[in-house]
């Protein structure tokens, strides 16, 4: 069964491929690299997922060129391996044609057998640019609720990659509620997030690298304090966790890594789930594997002794984070997020002694291989690096490490310009821990050499021209009449003031208001039909039935104005009749960013859509004048940095918490959902002159009482206003 390098055993041969049949799971490996692509196919995957250069969701990843894609699927298909891309981004103004493009040059060369999408405009685009196989949303899409299945199901998608918070109980609701031409994916294996996918703003937030632009930094893997900063530091908050001072907190909000291992037998009985999917495209090929390897035992082996034990060992070897089964199963939950203990990524393999002429040496308490990748210190502290062994080193051995070379550009989220600091020097000081986070055992690359000579015997098709041009929407213009005022009203500029609770006294313009399972008693009656509804940005399973109920006896009553935080809430009031006509928006949680994805929602039954609050000035400026629908924008309030399913205990609500860069944060929960807050509101007071002349005509407003314990802000956010949206 397996080779002893005279380090670690890896398996001699490919693993016998697996009948399979309508109940059979795929599963779904990941590869941000040719190596990995064929660790995946070694393994004995059914399908890979690997991202391009543009348009992905993991750009730290090494990701492909068309041409080598191309090459790598044309031997997955030889090797009855599908491959799945993901295109899974915000799509802003100006990119549709460049986007149709990569995705005509795609079903002409690569072929894949589905695409993996966030954006409603890319799942338009697939269509217009002549893609003819599958459509799957991804889990930033966020579809977390049976009747939203419905609604992705009218988009022409035909998989819903499930949210990782969800339970095995959820996961069959969902299954239970599933169209007939729709199937389902479940997250078995990998990096959990904090936030709820496609709900996180945090990266984007403090400098502009947006997840949903797969340019996330992961500030959530920072060490966090208790209390406020001494002082508040002047201008836009920057963060890049690399302060000059000893680090200080915890990892408030690092989550393990979810792996459902042997809890994944109960899957097997939920049809609809036919697909398991493992994360890691930042993974080596080593992870890739062994991951693979164990949960191809596990399903091929139908949770016998012998396969939990060959699974175990596999992820055993995998080097990845501590592990958690999460929420997964409801009558046993395990933390996500456990701060004593740490999340490092990767194998602990000893720390750095001091010499007597001032270096440092790593006596490993495991034999190394040359190859190896190996993590000195954590990435948010001074000297950190990741270096690659250059020679093999026994168990108890000497290494002697050296630091590399200051790196040139700024950090993540470090200012530009003059305000820029130098590239850091790297320092290891004695007592830093070292971590094993990736191998290239030999057993490995033997087994890969076949693979990799059948890959260079394997051609790409020549590329052809590429003379795609979106169809794109009739633009939005209101009618010079009283017909249909409401719309008309809303493009001279109507503010929207959105509260927790019903406020007192006369308010100008219109009001919003949360909607929650006690709105019909804590809201007037003589208010309730004039209040814009405002759904939770996550609406999960088993709070459909109270949403409905609570929407139908609104609705009944005459309240007209909701506003969706999710596309597929739309499906809520498919059968809710009431007096007056409906109007149904978008809300700004829904990421909308370009004229396509406007369109998708007009299919829907939208009337507006408020747009995402990530996007800079020049697109936020272009979007009226390409959508279909009038269009609102968030000018002023809290935003969050991101919403969540799970929380620390050691995390106190209503407590003033700060990064190492002095930033100011505090989490709040409404519902199921926690709610992280920056110290400081949004504002962009300064473009609103601007923004009713682009032709925005809602102007939104989100009110948060600010904790005692939280200081007053002495500054406030323009989000992106005057930064790249990269």
């Amino acid at each position: 069964m397996a080779l002893n390098n005279g380090h670690e055993e890896v398996a001699t041969a490919m693993p016998e491929p697996h009948t399979m049949n309508d109940r059979t799971p795929q599963i779904l490996a990941p590869a941000g690299d040719a190596e990995s692509f064929l660790a995946a196919v070694a393994a004995g995957a059914d399908a890979v997922y690997a991202g391009l250069k543009h348009f992905s969701a993991r750009m730290q990843a090494e990701n492909f060129a068309t041409a080598e894609l191309a090459r790598l699927a044309a031997l997955g298909r030889d090797k009855g391996v599908r491959t799945y891309v993901p295109l899974n981004v915000l799509l802003k103004p100006g990119e549709e044609a460049q986007a149709g493009r990569l995705i005509q040059r795609l079903a002409r060369q690569v072929k894949p057998d589905a695409l993996i999408v966030q954006d409603l405009g890319i799942l338009d685009l697939a269509r217009q640019a002549g893609f003819t196989g599958e459509l799957h949303l991804s889990t930033l899409a966020a579809v977390s609720h049976p009747a939203g299945l419905r609604t992705a199901e009218k988009l022409g998608a035909s998989r819903v990659i499930l949210p990782r918070e969800f339970s095995i109980d959820e996961i069959k609701g969902m299954a239970e509620a599933c169209p007939e031409g729709l199937d389902l994916e479940v997250f078995v294996h990998g990096a959990l997030c904090y936030a709820v996918s496609g709900r996180c703003w945090w990266s984007s937030f403090l400098g502009g690298k947006s997840g949903l632009r797969g340019r996330c930094v992961q500030p959530c893997r920072r060490r966090y304090a208790k209390g406020a900063p001494p002082r508040a530091k002047p201008g836009r908050p920057g963060f890049s966790g690399r302060a000059g001072a000893e680090p200080s907190g915890k990892r408030l909000f690092s989550c393990r890594d979810l792996s459902l291992d042997v809890l994944t037998r109960l899957l097997l009985d939920v049809p609809k789930v036919r697909c398991w999917k493992i994360e890691g495209r930042k993974k080596g090929p080593h992870y890739v594997f062994h991951t693979v390897a164990a949960y191809k035992a596990l399903r091929d082996g139908q949770g016998s002794p012998e396969s939990k034990k060959a699974a175990e060992d596999y992820l055993g070897l995998a080097l990845g984070r501590p592990r958690t089964h999460y929420a997964f199963l409801p009558q046993k939950p395990h933390p996500a997020v456990t701060p004593a203990e740490g999340t490092t990524s990767g194998r602990f393999v000893g720390k750095l002694l001091g010499e007597p002429g001032g270096g440092v040496v790593l006596s490993p308490r495991e034999p190394l291989l040359r190859g190896d990748r190996i993590r000195v210190g954590a990435e948010d502290e001074p000297g950190h690096a990741v270096l690659t062994v250059g020679a093999n080193v026994p168990k108890k051995g000497r290494y002697h490490l050296k630091p590399p070379l200051p790196k040139k550009g700024r950090p993540p989220f470090g200012p530009k310009g003059k305000g820029a600091r130098k590239p850091e020097i790297v320092t290891f000081t004695p007592g830093m821990p070292v971590h094993l986070i990736d191998r290239r055992e030999q057993g490995l690359i033997a087994l890969l050499a076949p693979l990799r000579a059948a890959l260079e015997r394997t051609g790409a098709p020549k590329p052809g021209p590429a003379d795609f041009m979106p169809r794109m929407p009739r633009t939005f213009t209101p009618k010079p009449s009283a017909r249909g005022g409401e719309d008309l009203a809303a493009q001279r500029g109507r503010r929207l003031d959105v509260h927790r609770k019903a406020p007192s006294g006369r308010q100008p313009g219109d009001i919003g208001l949360w909607l929650k399972p006690s709105s019909l008693d804590d809201t007037p009656r003589a208010m309730q039909a004039r209040v814009w509804w405002w759904l939770p940005p996550v609406l999960w399973p088993e709070e459909e039935a109270w949403a409905l109920r609570v929407l139908r006896a609104l609705r009944n009553g005459g309240a007209r104005r909701f506003v969706c935080n999710a596309p597929w809430q739309a499906e809520l009031f498919a059968n809710l009749d009431g007096p007056g006509k409906l109007q149904l928006w978008a809300g700004p949680f829904c990421n909308t960013s370009n004229a396509l994805a406007v369109e998708s929602l007009a299919r829907l039954g939208f009337s507006g859509a408020i747009v995402s609050p990530e996007l800079p000035r020049e697109d936020l400026l272009a979007l009226p004048r390409q959508s279909p629908l009038p269009l609102g924008v968030v000018a002023g309030g809290m935003w969050p940095l991101c919403v969540s399913r799970t929380k620390a205990v050691e995390v106190k609500t209503e407590e003033a918490l700060r990064s190492p860069m002095g930033e100011t944060l505090w989490v709040r929960g409404y519902g199921p959902l926690w709610w992280v807050f920056p110290g400081w509101p949004l504002d962009l007071t300064v473009a609103l002159d601007e923004l009713r002349g682009a032709g925005y005509g809602l102007f939104v407003h989100l009110h948060e009482q600010k904790p005692r314990a939280v200081p007053t802000a002495s500054r406030t956010s323009t989000f992106n206003l005057d930064l790249q949206l990269l």
